[in-house]
């Protein structure tokens, strides 16, 4: 198996003391990396260059009529593969026709995560056979609207997976929650005890980091966060599983989200009253579930035909 080597800062002296390091064979850049000392040095010598997933729109400045030095970056690249149609057409508009529309591998992924999806013993017992939302990468301005559902649906279980985890942020989403939350560290530390009762609460905080993909597995909804800041995080965990995803409104830039929609598989919100419908809709959508996973499994490929076109 190749090594694979991740690239430092981007100056012209980074560049070729990083290259002159590692002496690759070929390097491969995802989505919206376009290093212009890397990719100068690269093409210097002569070294095969691939953008994988890219995805273009007509507002980057490589379509723009000043957009010359940008353009130059594209022009070291060997070959792209782009995720839809309208990728390949843009960079055909400016003479680079070394495309090919293979997709996005993150379906490669999160499809193959969620065949093999891992058990979590803490969580089953958290849920019992209730029905769960699952909340990921979630920040204060989600949490304050979810703050509305657990009442609304008291049969519900609801898990809560924040983007970041110090201290004041869990503790702020335990305040909007003020029929009681539990964290899974604490829930883990009372089923190890054994003796002691466990709270019952609707609500479940996760208070560490790389459980989030596993957890769609328990969920029927999903909720992503982001969707009120910079963009909405990974909504194709989620949808991997069969489940239909509620956002925020930030989600233009996101192919995927865009697509979901317009299957019926996920809600953008701005509102409290908004979400409340949003979940409405979904509780017992089975088709807006079904279009989710499927959405996924037709999208799955890019990989392959990505290791066939460069071999």
């Amino acid at each position: 198996m190749a090594d694979v080597f991740y690239f430092p800062i981007d100056t012209a002296q980074n560049a070729k003391r990083f290259l002159n390091l590692v002496n690759p064979e070929m390097a491969i850049f995802t989505k919206y990396e376009f290093w212009h000392f890397y990719f100068k040095e690269l093409n210097t010598r002569k070294i095969p260059l691939y953008v994988i997933s890219g995805i273009f729109r007509p507002s980057q400045a490589f379509f723009k009529w000043y957009g010359g030095f940008y353009r130059n970056i594209l022009k070291s690249v060997t070959y792209f593969f782009v995720q839809n149609e309208e990728s390949k057409i843009l960079l055909n508009s400016i003479g680079l026709n070394n495309t090919v529309v293979s997709g996005d591998t993150r379906f490669d992924r999160v499809y193959e995560n969620a065949q093999t999806p891992r058990s979590l013993p803490e969580i089953e017992n958290f849920i019992g056979d209730s029905p769960v939302l699952v909340c990921g990468s979630t920040w204060p301005e989600d949490e304050k609207f979810l703050a509305v559902l657990p009442e609304k649906y008291p049969e519900w279980k609801f898990i809560i997976a924040p983007h970041e985890i110090h201290q004041s942020h869990i503790e702020s989403i335990e305040r909007q929650f003020p029929a009681g939350s539990l964290r899974l560290s604490v829930l883990a530390s009372l089923l190890k005890a054994g003796n002691t009762p466990i709270p019952n609460v609707q609500v479940l905080i996760i208070d560490n980091i790389g459980m989030l993909s596993s957890l769609y597995r328990y969920g029927k909804v999903a909720y992503i966060g982001g969707g009120f800041g910079a963009g909405i995080h990974n909504t194709l965990e989620a949808a991997a599983f069969g489940l239909p995803v509620i956002f925020g409104p930030k989600y233009d830039k996101f192919q995927e989200a865009k697509d979901l929609i317009a299957i019926g598989a996920a809600k953008s919100i701005s509102s409290a009253e908004e979400l409340l419908n949003a979940f409405d809709s979904f509780l017992k959508n089975d088709q807006a579930a079904n279009a989710a996973k499927k959405y996924v499994e037709d999208k799955k490929g890019a990989t392959e035909i990505i290791l066939h076109q460069i071999s």
